[in-house]
């Protein structure tokens, strides 16, 4: 046969080949304990193969050590292996799929463990289809935060999570159930009213609380927050009268609030700067889900007069959660570097004080009029349900449920509009709309009701992590629980003006609706507040909207840092030894400007 025959042989050869290898990837799964297995099996091109042979970037960043492994640099993960194996090369280089160029069978095996507790399970099919079908190097995924967090901000907002899950449960438990002791306890509106107030004055209590976590650190706070809570909601299970229901619960109440101010500053001082209105959605989402809790079983409150009562049992089961959750639970960044500088006494560079009193006044100002108008639209939905519009508690359950299901999506796609595009244009837009939506369904009859609560509850929601983290953002470590109370108990006063003013026209007129649409004009204020007073704090550290505080140092070195520290404490009590702080980077400590920049580290 001659050149050309062969040529023409050798060129079929290859078309055949081509034609006859399976190009369709070949996934297989498997899990073994927390640990998840992924292995993709496909024949790829040059360009394909360099594609696998490069660290990834979301929702991890890789780092290459050599041989096609890649393990975890930066990310959610407790553990991650990823191997690039080729197994075979220039299976065929005809024409076909790819063209001429040469085909390389790849075997792709990853190993992970998330490190997001409970809600793991939730994002293991996300994180699979990551890794068959990455993104773009350099493009971020729809559903991850615009940050890839590592693993410490990771675990400690998926643990806090819960936490926001009891918050929600415990904060809602007077005001879904009041409608229910309020005709065991055979008491007027205007009563009910009253107690809602009286356990509104629960912020009191929640400032002295707050300011505890300045001192003794916020991790310490919280378990007592949460273990306190939880016996004071019980002890409302055996509530004789009115009077002992509404103390017990204004002392659970502050424990709820306190929680709930506490896990946002904690997530606030763990998440990176482009995440932090993502992590108050998540928050937000997840207390939404607690509050559900008692929502989704109201029916079981019309078997009995007293049935209300169980409800109130219902915490005992967070009692052992609670204790594993807080053996995980790590102490903040931000507050372990200032515990560090405390100790050590250094100076910070300081910021002025009349720049966190302006701030106070302007977020102080928006909570109060916020409460004065959402207290009571809460507070007296079900109410208003079952007196003006004749619910039952299963069809006010169905109603709840259906038109507040939006918002949890919501909620997520306003902390991502708001990291990516800044916080006060969609908190302006969101607080308006949701307000005005929630007038109009109180005035509403039939199935414009649900529509305008479904619009309300939707377009709400997106305010929520938007205008949620300046709490947080706005002041500096050493006085942001402080801060928060002061703001929670403002919220106070302003719930408490509503509340008065909506159960004594109620009682006056018999309608919720002509009070709802007066106190309606205390949010739209807020949005006029928002617009012309509030700073963009979106893509800012916290240290650059707090200069007093000094940043946090990378993750192994603050690892290194909590060590000296624990030691430290064992060897010379609640004194730092100067030279402890600089034992793993081999300085010793000095006088000289570089010491006060170094010390936090």
């Amino acid at each position: 046969m001659g050149p050309a025959g062969r040529g023409m042989t050798e060129t079929m050869a290859r078309a055949a080949a081509t034609e006859s290898v399976d190009v369709t990837p070949t996934v297989t799964k498997a899990r073994a304990g927390r640990r998840r297995f992924v292995t993709v099996e496909r024949v790829v091109d040059d360009a394909e193969l360099a594609e696998l042979l490069q660290p990834r970037t979301s929702p991890i960043k890789e780092r290459a050590t050599g041989d096609g492994r890649f393990v975890l640099d930066e990310g959610p993960f407790e553990y991650y292996l990823r191997t690039v194996t080729v197994t075979a090369t220039d299976l065929a280089t005809g024409p076909g799929p790819y063209g001429g160029s040469p085909r390389h069978r790849v075997v792709q095996h990853t190993e992970y463990e998330l490190a997001l507790s409970i809600w793991s399970g939730m994002f293991v099919p996300l994180i699979n289809r990551a890794i068959i079908d990455p993104p773009p190097h350099g493009k971020s995924l729809w559903w991850a935060p615009p940050d890839v967090l590592d693993v410490r901000a990771a675990r400690s907002l998926s643990l806090l999570c819960i936490f926001s899950m009891f918050a929600g449960y415990l904060g809602v438990l007077l005001s879904q159930t009041n409608t229910y002791f309020k005709e065991d306890f055979g008491a007027s509106s205007q009563a009910i009213g009253l107690v809602l107030t009286g356990v509104r004055a629960a912020g009191l209590l929640a400032l002295v609380i707050m300011a505890f976590a300045d001192r003794r650190g916020r991790r310490a706070v919280l378990l007592f927050a949460t273990y306190a809570g939880i016996a004071l909601a019980m002890a409302g299970a055996f509530a004789p009268n009115l009077i002992f229901l509404g103390t017990t619960q204004t002392m659970a109440r502050a424990c709820s609030a306190a929680i709930g101010l506490l896990v946002a500053i904690m997530a606030a001082e763990e998440m990176p700067a482009n995440s932090r209105s993502f992590s108050v959605s998540v928050l937000s989402m997840t207390g939404a889900l607690g509050a559900g809790g008692v929502v989704m079983f109201l029916k079981i409150a019309d078997l009995a007069p007293w049935a209300w009562r169980v409800f109130y049992l219902v915490p005992l089961l967070m009692v052992i959660p609670t204790h594993r959750l807080g053996l995980r639970l790590p102490e903040t960044r931000r507050f372990e570097v200032l515990e560090a500088q405390e100790e050590l006494g250094a100076p910070s560079p300081g910021a002025s004080p009349h720049s966190h009193v302006r701030r106070f006044v302007v977020l102080a100002a928006s909570a109060f009029l916020l409460q004065m108008f959402f207290a009571p639209a809460s507070s007296f939905m079900n109410d208003f349900l079952r007196e003006e519009r004749g619910y039952d508690g299963l069809r006010i359950s169905l109603m709840q449920i259906i038109t507040n299901l939006p918002g949890g999506l919501s909620i997520v796609v306003g902390g991502m509009l708001a990291d990516r595009y800044g916080r006060r244009i969609v908190g302006g837009i969101g607080l308006g709309a949701g307000a005005l939506f929630t007038v109009l369904m109180y005035s509403a009859t039939g199935w414009p009701l649900w529509l305008y609560s479904t619009f309300g509850t939707l377009l709400g929601a997106m305010a929520i992590p938007a205008l949620g983290v300046y709490g947080p953002e706005l002041f500096p470590t050493g006085s942001r629980g402080k801060a928060g109370g002061g703001l929670g108990v403002l919220s106070v006063v302003g719930s408490a003006i509503g509340l008065i003013v909506a159960g004594t026209i109620f009682d006056n007129s018999g309608s919720y609706s002509p009070a709802i649409a007066l106190l309606g004009i205390a949010p739209m204020l807020v949005v006029v507040i928002v617009v012309l007073f509030y700073p963009e704090t979106a893509h800012r550290s916290l240290e650059e909207l707090n200069p007093e505080d000094a940043p946090p140092p990378p993750l192994a070195e603050l690892e290194a840092i909590e060590r000296d520290l624990e030691q430290a404490h064992q060897r010379f009590g609640h004194h730092l030894h100067p030279g402890e702080i600089y034992r793993h980077h081999g300085e010793p400590p000095g006088d000289g400007p570089d010491q006060t920049d170094r010390a936090p580290a």
